[in-house]
């Protein structure tokens, strides 16, 4: 895919994503406006997809193991390296690791691969392995992690901070929905078409409203690039850079993962932080400022950067 064929397959994601910016810059739409359009998304539309893509789909097919397994094997990796190099900067607090490895190593799956996936690649298929993945293991860490750094007698024991941080990480609406998709496909169980129709419909709306509501929270925002520190910089650079070409090394030459899959995996590791991140970092009032940074700049990176890894993918 050449420069050219790539920016055209982003036309519909910048004017979206472009369309949120101005209107919030202009204030013609009040920036504060974006977390109804995000709830939207995350909570209605994007699981509506999902569970109408994943009922319909091969599963076999779906869930290539190798190419699922070569991605978690990067991510733990990842993982690996994010956290002896902050403990090598003296970072030793297990909450603050955890997020910056969160940071580092997560993806914006809801809000940013599948709008980015279906606009593309004409399906978000691909991700629905990998957003299982994550959610079910790597935020479930994260949150264990978390729980049990609470402090004060409100926390509860080892045992209910962790049954917390299970229910908190396998009840969203997205892991609701891909697991329900999931049973009812393997059961085969009969979905009325109705029903399938009207999630089909609502769906579609999914990719355009969640790219228009991170156009709307970033034109609210602003973006103080003179502020960056070396810290974010860093995460930063590993989220967009290192860590899809880690993917692609440990995938590809290393477990013979090729094709769509290899370039599907590198492109889910070059998406950005996930806005989760931020919404961890309040909840358990730890780097709440970085979490915000990150995500706001890692989103700017990730979608400048997005020609670039369509047409390296594609080569």
């Amino acid at each position: 895919m050449g420069g050219a064929a790539a920016l055209e397959k982003l036309v519909p994601v910048l004017l979206a994503f472009g369309g949120g910016v101005l209107l919030a810059r202009r204030r013609a739409v009040p920036a504060e406006a974006s977390k109804a359009f995000a709830d939207y998304a995350f909570l209605f539309a994007v699981p509506c997809y999902l569970f109408g893509n994943i009922y319909t789909a091969d599963l076999a097919a779906l869930f290539d193991w190798r190419a699922v397994g070569g991605y978690a094997a990067a991510a733990g990796l990842a993982v690996l390296v994010v956290a002896l190099g902050a403990a090598a900067h003296g970072m030793r607090e297990p909450r603050a690791l955890a997020l910056r490895v969160m940071a580092a190593v997560q993806v914006n799956t809801a809000y940013f691969a599948v709008p980015v996936f279906i606009t593309v690649f004409g399906t978000a298929a691909p991700i629905f392995p990998v957003l299982l993945f994550q959610v079910c293991v790597l935020s479930l860490v994260v949150l264990a992690v978390m729980e049990l750094g609470r402090a004060g007698p409100s926390a509860g024991g080892p045992a209910a901070r962790l049954a917390r941080a299970l229910g908190s990480s396998l009840a969203t609406p997205l892991v609701l929905a891909c697991n329900a998709g999931i049973l009812l496909n393997l059961l085969a169980v009969r979905v009325p078409t109705v029903v399938l129709d009207g999630a089909a419909f609502v769906g579609a709306s999914a990719s355009p409203v969640a790219l228009f509501a991170l156009g709307l929270h970033l034109g609210g925002l602003g973006l103080d690039v003179r502020g960056t520190t070396r810290e974010e910089m860093a995460l930063i650079a590993f989220k967009c850079v290192a860590f899809p070409l880690l993917a692609w090394a440990v995938c590809g030459p290393l477990l013979g993962v090729r094709g769509d899959w290899l370039a599907y995996l590198v492109l889910i590791a070059a998406m950005p932080t996930p806005q989760n991140l931020f919404i961890f970092a309040q909840r358990y009032d730890v780097g709440v400022d970085l979490s915000a940074s990150i995500v706001i700049k890692s989103s700017v990176v990730s979608l400048l950067l997005l020609p670039l890894w369509l047409r390296t993918v594609a080569t």
